[in-house]
């Protein structure tokens, strides 16, 4: 049905690599491609080895617009799946332009110079990808992503209005190491070590980092301290959700998490403004990065699970009602799988659903949208049936 490319060779690639193979009737010709081309060629071979499905490689620079044209223009694929790094978003959406080729991503575009989150880069983008005939699908990871298709959902089978929105991302895994993040550890550091930030009565309110926080209990993990953290769905959920009141990301962290984090933090570790070193000019932050463990190499021996969802507030035919959906999944069961951990495939599953989505024609319209925009219902489909089945709860409780 479709020829893809997938940029990208971390965790979250690895994962969308094996799951588009997954679906050879869907995807019927697959180049992944990153800078490092052994890893690329790594996990094709992994990838043949587990399905049988055979992907082309290729190396390319994702900062470098005519290198990524002459890529595009060489396989003429109908979509790019961007799962490479954020600050990588617009010259990825420019050679996507200049190549006539549909996008999708997982991360909103921020600046590699200045730790900043929104969309308005992107959004910057609709009336050349409405002119050009082109899709340019954002978010379709998990949060964000599928956390925006459950609230798409929500509005469309559960409320009349939404009122308050809280997302909530538990991960209860033990990777085994002192300090190691989940996915790339320089946007991770960057996000989490950042003011909080939430929606309410029309205004954001801006908090200190790890400012809010109390105990959550999540579905088959139990009660885990839980932090309002800025989250960028935030801001399309109340753009496209007017109804809404407050809306809040939370999100879990150990205490040896946060220790560690604060002395980096104190050190200077988590800079992203460049210094001297021995006549070299490096920024803290990337060398902290090369220096932790690869987050592609924690599946291994990862126990536990994560815990995703959203509990949403509203009212229905007059009444107040509360709704709740959510997934989790088991790190032991996502490496088995795919060879990367939980948090990697909660990331990379949505990723090829949306491309699912919009090589079937389900999710195709020529403009800049983020997930919400389109029909949540056959994507709400697919996750049950690609390995992020969802469930559902009424009238639960919801103060948290």
């Amino acid at each position: 049905m479709g020829k893809v490319i997938i940029i990208g060779a971390g965790g979250v690639g690895t994962v969308v690599a094996h799951k588009v193979a997954q679906n050879p009737d869907v995807f019927t010709d697959i180049l992944l491609a990153s800078r490092t081309l052994s890893k690329c060629d790594d996990i094709a071979a992994a990838v043949l080895a587990k399905t049988g499905t055979s992907l082309k490689t290729a190396k390319v620079d994702a900062d470098n617009v005519p290198e990524l044209v002459a890529l595009f223009n060489d396989f003429r694929p109908e979509l790019v799946i961007n799962v490479a790094l954020p600050y990588q978003d617009l010259t990825i959406m420019d050679a996507c332009l200049e190549a006539g080729v549909n996008y999708l991503d997982t991360a909103n575009y921020e600046p590699i110079d200045e730790a900043k989150f929104e969309y308005s880069w992107q959004w910057a983008y609709r009336e050349k990808f409405e002119k050009a005939g082109l899709t340019a699908i954002l978010g379709c990871g998990f949060d964000p992503g599928v956390s925006g298709v459950y609230t798409a959902y929500a509005a469309k089978h559960h409320f009349d209005e939404m009122h308050y929105l809280d997302i909530v991302d538990c991960n209860a895994g033990d990777h085994g190491k002192a300090f190691a993040t989940n996915f790339n550890p320089e946007i991770n550091i960057r996000e989490v070590t950042q003011k909080g930030k939430y929606w309410e009565n029309g205004q954001w309110i801006v908090t200190e980092p790890h400012e809010i926080h109390q105990p959550i209990s999540y579905p088959n993990i139990g009660p885990k301290e839980s932090y309002v953290i800025y989250h960028e769905e935030l801001e399309s959920l109340v753009k496209n959700f007017p109804t809404i009141k407050r809306a809040r990301f939370w999100m879990t962290f150990g205490q040896e998490y946060l220790t560690h984090l604060r002395v980096i933090q104190n050190i200077g570790m988590a800079s992203i403004v460049p210094i001297m070193y021995n006549g070299v000019e490096i920024v803290p932050i990337q060398f902290l990065k090369a220096t932790l463990p690869n987050p592609g190499d924690l599946g291994e021996n990862y126990t536990g699970e994560t815990s995703i969802g959203c509990r949403i507030k509203g009212v229905k035919d007059g009444k107040e009602v509360t709704y709740y959906v959510y997934n989790n999944c088991s790190h032991k069961a996502s490496y088995e799988e795919t060879g990367a951990q939980g948090v990697s495939y909660t990331t990379g599953v949505p990723a090829m659903i949306g491309a699912m989505m919009f090589l079937k024609g389900e999710w195709k319209k020529a403009g800049v949208y983020n997930v919400e925009e389109f029909n949540p219902d056959p994507f709400m489909e697919a996750l049950n049936i690609h390995g992020l089945p969802w469930h559902e709860v009424h009238g639960l409780d919801l103060e948290v």
